[in-house]
């Protein structure tokens, strides 16, 4: 059956690898499975078709046969489960491994997020200063934790997991903020994951659309 995913016909993110479709691409071509891209315009994300996919009218969404799904974390555990390569073959390791999935979008990511969207909408708000500073804050404590646990190892737990797969698409959120660069361990780290085959398809893809939408 043929997978289908959607993504930005004009990506906000300028071909940087960050908007969610890019996780799933990354999944799918550590899995090995071919797919499809329905492309969709920030208007069509508002229509009726769309939304009976994404009911917040969002991207990505996954079709399989009679399966649709939402959510890029969501999405990217299926595609962990359903061909493997992602999981740990032990219950143990593959419970860990889920639970690094949550910690990602769960714990690390919101404030890494609110900051970017902060530095993009609030520029000009009488709040912005303190606003980022408070943001900065809440993401050093997450990252020192998370550098802590990391340590000299290459992966957050053994082999490379969706945990991991995860982890990284939050983290290149900062590499724009020079946040990152602070924690040597972890910029590494995400280098890593930036290196790996699976993510340079991936990546390529999606900047592919980028260069299509604005005619390069």
């Amino acid at each position: 059956m043929t997978i289908t995913i959607t993504a930005f016909e004009r990506s906000p993110d300028r071909g940087r690898g960050l908007a969610r479709d890019m996780r799933v691409r990354w999944a799918l071509e550590e899995a090995g499975q071919h797919y499809e891209v329905r492309l969709v315009s920030f208007e069509a994300l508002k229509h009726p078709a769309h939304l009976a996919l994404q009911p917040f009218g969002q991207i990505p969404t996954y079709e399989e046969g009679d399966l649709t799904l939402f959510e890029s974390g969501a999405i990217v555990l299926h595609i962990a489960e359903r061909f493997g390569g992602l999981l740990p073959g032990d219950a143990n390791g593959r419970a860990r491994a889920i639970a690094w999935m949550f910690a990602a979008l769960n714990t690390v990511e919101p404030p890494i997020f609110d900051h970017s969207l902060a530095r993009i909408l609030e520029r000009d708000e009488p709040w912005y200063e303190h606003r980022l500073q408070s943001l900065e804050k809440s993401i050093r404590k997450r990252l020192d934790n998370l550098s802590r646990h990391l340590g000299d190892a290459d992966w957050l737990d053994g082999a490379f997991s969706a945990g991991d797969l995860l982890m990284v698409s939050v983290l290149l959120r900062l590499k724009s903020a020079n946040i990152l660069n602070e924690y040597p361990s972890l910029a590494a780290y995400v280098a890593r994951g930036e290196a790996r085959p699976a993510y340079q398809r991936a990546f390529a893809a999606q900047l592919a659309v980028f260069h299509a939408a604005s005619g390069g």
